[in-house]
């Protein structure tokens, strides 16, 4: 897996970079392309209805391997317990407790505040507008892309939870892939942090 994502990284060196980025809100999966072949694709979860995800034809802005989000993460009280999951820093935090950014690893920002990060996938559209990925996944995007690589998000955000190709992370990590890896080195196993989400 390694070798494969280093190997990724140098051919975008070598040719200028020659990748794109493409994400279907409407089937939630993200594509990583170069040229005219598909590279490699990731179920995603976009931004949900009141905090949707941007359609257009963007570039990459930055890249930041440990992010934090500066508005969203939970508060927990002086125990350390989570008191409010889905938090933002204007709430109140009461006495003793603290407000805690959520981890959004791996981020590739391409509009505004709105990137590709390593996150909980549901199986549906969750997120406040950002691109949630398996960490695998995101690893693999983050080598690949550089600061200018093409973006481009399209498609409608599903209403409904209805049946995307990937489906719901399974509660053991292991994602539901149903036979359409690109290619099988990329089958990844989702990161433990993720598998008990305390933020959506």
């Amino acid at each position: 897996m390694s070798i494969l994502l280093l190997s990724l990284a140098s051919v975008g060196a070598q040719d200028g970079n020659p990748f794109r980025v493409e994400i279907d809100l409407q089937q939630q999966t993200a594509f990583l392309i170069r040229g005219r072949g598909l590279v490699l694709e990731s179920p995603i979860s976009s931004g949900r209805y009141g905090h949707l995800t941007q359609t257009g034809s963007f570039k990459v802005l930055e890249k930041e391997m440990n992010h934090y989000s500066s508005i969203y993460g939970k508060i927990v009280d002086a125990n350390g317990n989570t008191i409010v999951a889905d938090a933002d820093v204007d709430m109140k935090v009461p006495r003793g407790g603290k407000f805690i950014p959520a981890p959004m690893r791996y981020f590739i920002r391409f509009h505004e505040a709105d990137g590709m990060h390593a996150g909980y996938l549901p199986g549906y559209p969750a997120s406040h507008g950002c691109v949630r990925m398996p960490e695998q996944l995101a690893i693999a995007f983050f080598r690949s892309v550089d600061v200018g690589t093409p973006v481009a998000v399209f498609g409608r955000t599903p209403r409904t939870m209805g049946s995307y190709p990937y489906g719901r992370q399974s509660p053991r990590g292991m994602p539901p892939w149903f036979g359409r890896p690109v290619d099988p080195r990329f089958q990844p196993q989702y990161d433990p942090r993720y598998l008990d989400p305390w933020w959506r």
